[in-house]
């Protein structure tokens, strides 16, 4: 970020007040975070270097999203370190393919996911779902992550040529976040006369997902979008709209896509075609999605989107090396270390 950019974001934190009722005084905000700061933690994500690498699909997916019908058990992949979504469930097609080249140095193999069947199970809506691959953190880590200690995930996408895309204006691709916030939630007065009781309130766990999503324009459009290009939208602002902050004028190529969330409960988004290392001149905006302050971490997934047909097929998306860095890293490599221990002597028991 620029000094005039910096300069900017630091005067609109300083106007910002949360539309949460638990924040009602102006407050600076923390200053963003490029994603990749701070320490790795490679016991979530993955390389996908190892060729053997596969799902166990356990199907009929879940669709609670859409029928309120989560369906056990879920899909899991072989290594354990991604699952099924239970809101729609996760994509038909995933395989580990040869890079030739492409992508980080070093790198080998990636994930090439699609998916068909994308909505209910046995139904189909004919109009655009969604399926989720989810890096499983919340497991494998021990429960969610304080934003005070910074999380902040990269992945590297590959995009392909224009002529292997679904032909259909809208989001395509999805890289989010699972955030949670505390709310405050009144509960009406009920009942008449004598017998009306007061109004409540609770204090609730709240859920949102954070991120940002590819669109794919078939055509020109008249706000002058050229055709067969991309464009990035962020999910989302304050009233948790989304709304365009990149265009992708160049197809058949790698893009590194990141987040990070701060102790001020802001989510900050990063994006840059290739697959260097993020860096500041790959900001993109900070926001408080949906007007809430996120609190703890939990995990970040992909979405992959088509035209619940039957017979479209969603875009062919390569996914590598999707990784979870941590600024105050001390809490969870404490439980890395004893999840690791425990792990080899499984191993050794088993082995005897």
């Amino acid at each position: 970020m620029n000094g005039f950019t910096r300069l900017l974001f630091l005067s609109i934190a300083l106007a910002a007040v949360s539309c949460n009722d638990r924040f009602t005084s102006v407050t600076l905000a923390d200053a963003p975070v490029v994603p990749g700061t701070g320490t790795w933690i490679p016991f979530v994500g993955d390389d996908f270097e190892d060729t053997s690498w596969g799902f166990t699909h356990n199907h009929p997916k879940s669709s609670r999203e859409n029928d309120e019908q989560t369906r056990f058990p879920r899909g899991w992949s072989t290594n354990g370190r991604f699952f099924e979504g239970p809101e729609r469930g996760q994509p038909d097609s995933m395989e580990v393919v040869p890079l030739h080249g492409q992508g980080l140095p070093g790198s080998e193999h990636g994930l090439l996911v699609r998916t068909l069947n994308s909505g209910i199970p046995g139904r189909h809506s004919y109009k655009v779902e969604q399926d989720d691959l989810i890096v499983d953190c919340v497991t494998r880590l021990g429960g969610p992550i304080p934003v005070s200690e910074v999380p902040n995930v990269v992945a590297r996408i590959y995009l392909p040529p224009a002529e292997a895309w679904e032909n259909r204006y809208g989001p395509h691709f999805g890289f989010r976040g699972t955030t949670t916030t505390t709310v405050t939630k009144t509960n009406p007065a009920s009942g008449r006369g004598r017998f009306r009781s007061r109004s409540t309130t609770t204090t609730e766990l709240e859920p949102y997902w954070p991120g940002m999503w590819v669109h794919f324009r078939p055509q020109a459009t008249s706000d002058g979008g050229a055709a067969q290009t991309a464009f990035i939208k962020v999910r989302g602002n304050r009233l948790g709209h989304d709304f365009l902050v990149k265009e992708i004028p160049e197809l058949g190529t790698w893009w590194t896509l990141g987040m990070s969330f701060t102790g001020d409960g802001m989510v900050h988004y990063y994006a840059k075609q290739g697959v260097e290392d993020l860096t500041e001149q790959d900001y993109l905006t900070s926001q408080y999605p949906y007007g809430f302050r996120a609190q703890k971490f939990e995990t970040f997934f992909f979405n992959f989107c088509n035209k619940d047909d039957g017979k479209t097929w969603s875009t062919p998306i390569v996914i590598d090396d999707p990784q979870l860095f941590l600024v105050h890293a001390n809490r969870v490599n404490s439980i890395v270390r004893n999840k690791e221990a425990a792990i080899e002597r499984q191993a050794q028991m088993r082995a005897r």
